[in-house]
């Protein structure tokens, strides 16, 4: 059975969608739709030259043939087309993020429950096969006690006028987290700056407190001489490093460590008990089977439809990565002071 799919939104990230859909057996993409008509035309003959081109998502919206509908808009409109897409009983993947309050991600997720459509976020490192092997290590206990994690999300551009490089960037760091650790954190402290464009933060740091004492750390950015997508996982037996930039070597897992950590918990009786021994061991390239996380993730969304199963990045996960987002938003506005989630 294939499924007649609609991509509504043919801009930075759309045509990569469409790419992927036409590569998969169980989808057909039937309907491409933008303001930017000539730019649809363009994606249409390269990828789906059957599919028909629209700048009216409403034609979208009433097309009985249409059964599902992936959104790549900008996040201000996430809500009106889900809306009206849901209720017009189409299964709806949504770039991340989800929306852009808490209030209508949770209205989202009720119309797909009301209408029995699948709902799902396209958090697409959540299908990316370094992503899944640092969880199975955290799985396994082969990093020992999870201690913190820090993440640096940097490049010079691509420059967003509409949103801040929090909305941006985070979204992907923290449903990666959130996935490693199957918890959401409960405290977020963030603070911004905006150099560029006033009220746009385009350099913000985010912490964030998990429930398992786990801290996390961001720093994002548009505003940087390299291009860095690095994030470093600290154990209290190994140590492990994944470099999502690097081409042979996405992760790196250090066999290195404080050793006998939890005797130092209190006062030792003497001096030399102070003094921590570094252990050193080898470092770990594991080979990973890996094909493209887009493509992963646009199966799973037909997969879900087809069977009826929630997906991986559901709802209900988008609804968690936005609840830091708006969290951390607030924090910024009030000087970078705590809010409890």
């Amino acid at each position: 059975m294939k499924l007649n799919v609609a991509v509504v939104g043919i801009g930075y990230w759309g045509p990569n969608l469409v790419r992927n859909l036409t590569s998969l057996e169980g989808a057909q993409v039937s309907a491409l739709c933008d303001l930017d008509l000539a730019r649809a035309e363009r994606v249409k003959e390269r990828f789906c030259p059957q599919a028909r081109v629209s700048n009216d998502h409403r034609e979208v919206a009433d097309d009985p043939k249409i059964d599902a509908v992936v959104i790549a808009t900008p996040v201000n409109n996430h809500f009106e087309l889900g809306s009206l897409f849901l209720s017009r009983g189409k299964h709806v993947f949504m770039e991340k993020p989800l929306a852009k309050t808490v209030d209508e991600c949770t209205r989202l997720i009720e119309l797909a429950h009301h209408h029995q459509k699948t709902l799902m976020v396209g958090h697409v490192f959540v299908y990316n096969a370094a992503v899944v092997k640092i969880k199975d290590y955290l799985r396994n206990g082969e990093l020992g006690k999870l201690l913190y994690i820090y993440s640096q999300r940097l490049n010079l551009g691509r420059i967003q006028h509409d949103v801040s490089a929090l909305w941006s960037f985070a979204p992907h760091d923290v449903s990666i987290v959130n996935y490693w650790l199957d918890e959401e954190p409960i405290l977020v402290t963030a603070r911004g700056f905006s150099y560029l464009k006033t009220g746009i933060e385009d350099v913000v740091f985010v912490t964030l407190n998990y429930p398992s004492g786990v801290g996390l750390n961001l720093h994002l950015t548009w505003l940087d001489p390299q291009k860095v997508r690095l994030m470093t996982l600290v154990g209290t037996k190994k140590m492990v490093v994944y470099d999502d930039v690097s081409v042979d070597s996405k992760i790196k897992l250090y066999d290195k460590g404080i050793l006998a950590l939890h005797e130092y918990m209190e006062a030792p009786p003497s001096f030399a008990e102070f003094q921590f021994q570094i252990r050193m061991g080898d470092v770990l390239i594991p080979r990973l089977s890996f094909s493209e996380p887009l493509q992963n993730e646009c199966r799973h969304f037909l997969d879900c439809i087809l069977d009826g199963k929630p997906p991986a990045t559901d709802g209900l996960n988008g609804l968690g990565v936005v609840k830091v987002l708006q969290a951390a938003e607030e924090s910024m506005k009030r000087g970078g002071a705590p809010i409890e989630l």
